[in-house]
């Protein structure tokens, strides 16, 4: 004999009735089914609202009965569309009694739990009629028997607990005697010893399978739901997660209690007494392999089964001093809440003896304070303990596994990962058998935490960055164009999924959570939200993804203003604007401490030499233990195109214009020409390097004339080099008078530092330097003579591009 059971998604529509019945039949050909159905998809809820309604004297409990009764007329009409005069009469007369039920509690005003289970009981009688019938109309042999004919609980209303010797003898008495093939049963109903309708409570059509199972002995119970069992953690809010093929009893309790509502926990127990293992299945996929529940799990080499959570919890505190010592406390408020009937999720307690915290629904929360706080009244007004302390808005985030207890360091890998994301942990319990490690974690990090988790534990060592871009000009379009071409291999080889899931200019910005699509990013800013760096920001807190990536490719002052406040939220920042690292230096150092803090990568390679890997070479030589004694270098690809192409030939002017339109220099090609940015880029390299220095502090020797530098705007400042044309055809030829190459070089020695132009003789490493090139000389005690130079292109977009996106692989790997 087979036992099923089909929840509320699974009846919930005549198309998925449908399957349920093509199921059925095709079980009923090898052996007799019993068939246990839940009540309609949503219709409980809507019983619960209605008389909810009634009670309060609303009258639209009216239009709430109205949307049930449609519902299943809808559905009946849909399966048996003509020939159906009887059974119409006979749905009409089961609404009506709920009509008059409902009146009822509108009349006295009253909604007792009897007359709640009455009243809930009708969704699974009324699914369970049309089913059964439908069946028969296509000359099936099915019979419908009301469950609460069979299953007897004490008197405890809206969860009756069963009785089993009378439960079990009626079950079994009853299918001994049974000649259909096909036996429909409404889940959740009961009926007291004393004869009163009662349920079983949240989940009870789950448990009214299960306890039939059991008293049948069969060989399996199959529970059929609207997923392909249980998974590693929940799919609507960790789309990797897979289906778990097998799971012990008590792995799939854990998972069930800690909110895995494929499965409701105290199901498992009677299969778990009878040793049935328990199936569950996918009505609308039903080929699909589904996860086998018995008493070994599977031995798949993972100590981690599965991730599951419990939304909207709150944590009540008892603390004080007078704890300490003292036994009783925790008997006091444990009978407090028992009292109560509130249900313990979570219990941990401080080694000290000094608080105990509890995990308790938070609709339960104002009642377990005004007990709490009563019971230990006299304790509370002598100040030995202080008023119970409630925190609201958090959830529980769980994992289980009955192998964990052999593997070390999962918490301390659980509590890592969390901790990286900026997910905080109010608390934490695991149980002595190791199955469970529970963190108490704010709601709005749930969906983070879960997909932080299952990366960190369940996926092949793929970790998935997002990416948030600023600035989406020529160099972020180079940016994107990279990421798209290498996102396949770098995550084949690199193990690293790297998502673009916002972008914004300065006037649009977009977003999608699961990675915008690159193949067609720019025609998405046509129906984008307006741009604000705040509104940015906000969004990015909003969506709350793990490893989230800033990418700064602006020369903004206010965008670097934002990096604190993207450090502090644990969301690395990557940078190609030089305000943020050449402001103060308590800036700077302020941001690299928030970095260290909050475990928030802050990086800015293309701050110096675009692409070119010199703030790292300079890092590790610190890192080794290597000391700096000076650097020399030419810092500005754009003034090196400048100088390479300018000559007696061809005027200043010209030369600036085409190294602006060839994208080299700031689109003020002040910044690059008076020198402000060269130095910023040795103040970078000094502070690197372990100096305390401002900008102020850089002796800058400029090229340009005191026109030039008193320009009032971009295109005043081009009339002014015009102006000075002979000025500059002076340096060029001192340059060549002396067989030299004019360079604007940085300097850093003996805590000096100073930019300028200068004419360098041949044989220097600097002569020949060509095009937009850069390059520096590190000095060192290990390089006293040698020095170590990086060389290449220090401007451009495609190789400043080429550094970001070296930047972001970068944490990736870390």
């Amino acid at each position: 004999m087979n036992v099923l059971k089909f929840g509320g998604t699974s009846v919930g529509s005549a198309k998925n009735i449908n399957n349920v019945i093509t199921i059925l039949d095709n079980y009923a050909k090898d052996d007799a089914v019993i068939c246990v159905v839940s009540a309609v998809g949503g219709i409980t809820d809507k019983l619960l609202k209605a008389g909810e309604l009634a009670q309060e004297k609303d009258e639209n409990y009216s239009s709430e009965f109205d949307t049930i009764a449609q519902k299943h007329h809808s559905i009946l009409s849909e399966l048996i569309p003509t020939g159906n005069e009887k059974i119409v009469a006979h749905l009409t007369e089961t609404l009506q009694e709920l009509k008059h039920l409902l009146d009822g509690i509108f009349l006295i005003n009253e909604l007792s739990p009897k007359t709640s289970d009455k009243l809930l009981s009708f969704g699974e009688l009324l699914s369970s009629f049309i089913i059964a019938e439908t069946m028969k109309k296509r000359g099936m042999d099915c019979l419908r028997k009301n469950s609460q004919e069979l299953i007897v609980t004490n008197s405890n209303f809206t969860k009756g607990e069963v009785v089993f010797d009378s439960t079990n003898t009626n079950i079994t008495n009853y299918f001994s005697k049974a000649t259909q093939r096909i036996t429909i049963l409404p889940g959740f109903i009961s009926k007291s010893t004393s004869g009163e309708q009662t349920t079983l409570g949240r989940g009870g059509s789950d448990f009214t399978a299960a306890i039939v199972a059991s008293a049948l002995k069969v060989n399996q119970l199959e529970v059929w739901t609207d997923v392909s069992g249980m998974f590693t953690a929940n799919p609507k809010l960790v789309k990797q997660a897979i289906p778990i093929k097998k799971l012990s009893y008590q792995e799939a309790m854990e998972l069930s209690h800690f909110g895995a509502k494929v499965l409701y926990a105290p199901t498992v127990q009677p299969a778990l007494d009878a040793e049935i293992p328990i199936l569950i299945k996918n009505t609308l996929k039903p080929n699909d392999e589904g996860t086998l529940i018995s008493t070994s799990g599977e031995e798949n080499g993972l100590a981690v089964k599965g991730i599951s959570h419990i939304s909207n919890i709150s944590l009540i505190t008892l603390q004080g001093s007078g704890m300490v010592g003292i036994p009783g406390f925790s008997k006091r408020l444990f009978e407090t809440l028992a009292n109560e009937k509130i249900n313990i999720i979570l219990i941990t307690q401080a080694s000290s003896e000094h608080s105990i915290c509890l995990g308790i629904d938070e609709n339960n929360v104002d009642a377990a304070k005004l007990a709490v706080d009563s019971t230990f009244e006299y304790e509370i007004s002598l100040h030995k303990i202080d008023p119970i302390i409630i925190e609201n808005d958090l959830s529980i985030v769980a994992l289980v596994g009955d192998n964990m207890k052999n593997h070390q360091g999962i918490s301390g890998k659980m509590f890592r990962s969390l901790g990286k994301n900026n997910i905080n942990i109010r608390a934490i319990a695991q149980g002595a058998s190791e199955r469970n490690i529970s963190a108490v974690i704010a709601n709005k990090d749930v969906k983070k935490a879960l997909n932080t988790l299952h990366e960190s534990f369940f996926e092949v060592k793929t970790k998935r960055l997002n990416v948030f871009i600023t600035g989406v000009g020529n160099v972020g379009e180079k940016l994107i164009d990279q990421i798209q071409q290498q996102h396949s291999f770098l995550k084949k080889k690199l193990k690293i999924d790297v998502k673009i899931v916002g972008m914004a200019n300065s006037r649009k910005m977009v977003f999608n959570e699961d990675g915008i699509d690159l193949d067609n990013w720019a025609a998405q800013f046509h129906y984008a939200d307006k741009s604000s760096l705040r509104g940015f920001f906000d969004k990015v807190i909003a969506l709350n993804l793990r490893n989230s990536i800033f990418v700064d490719i602006t020369a903004d002052e206010a965008v670097a203003n934002l990096y604190d406040e993207y450090l502090r939220q644990s969301i690395a920042v990557v940078a190609c604007n030089k305000i943020a690292c050449a402001s103060s230096y308590k800036n700077y150092i302020n941001l690299k401490r928030l970095s260290l803090k909050y475990n928030a990568p802050f990086l800015f390679e293309t701050n110096v030499g675009a692409g070119l890997p010199i703030i790292n070479t300079l890092n590790n030589l610190v890192a080794s233990g290597d000391k700096v004694t000076s650097i020399e270098a030419v810092l500005s690809g754009s003034l090196n195109f400048v100088f390479n192409n300018f000559s007696n030939k061809n005027n200043f002017h010209d030369t600036v214009k085409r190294a602006q339109f060839e994208g080299y220099t700031e689109p003020d090609p002040r910044i690059d020409l008076s020198g402000i940015d060269v130095a910023r880029k040795l103040l970078i390299l000094a502070r690197e390097n372990g100096m305390v220095m401002e900008i102020e502090d850089i002796e800058n020797n400029s090229f340009l004339t005191k026109d030039n530098l008193e320009s009032n705007s971009v295109d005043d400042f081009y009339d002014t080099l015009s102006a000075s044309e002979a000025h500059f055809q002076n340096l060029y030829a001192s340059a060549k008078k002396n067989n030299c190459q004019l360079k604007y070089v940085a300097e850093l020695k003996k805590g000096k530092a100073k930019v300028g132009l200068k004419e360098i003789p041949k044989g220097h490493p600097f002569y020949n330097l060509e095009g937009k090139d850069n390059i520096v000389m590190f000095h060192t005690e290990r390089y006293p003579e040698q020095p170590l130079i990086v060389k290449g292109a220090g401007a451009g977009a495609d190789v400043t591009a080429s550094g970001l996106f070296a930047d972001i692989i970068r944490i990736g790997n870390n």
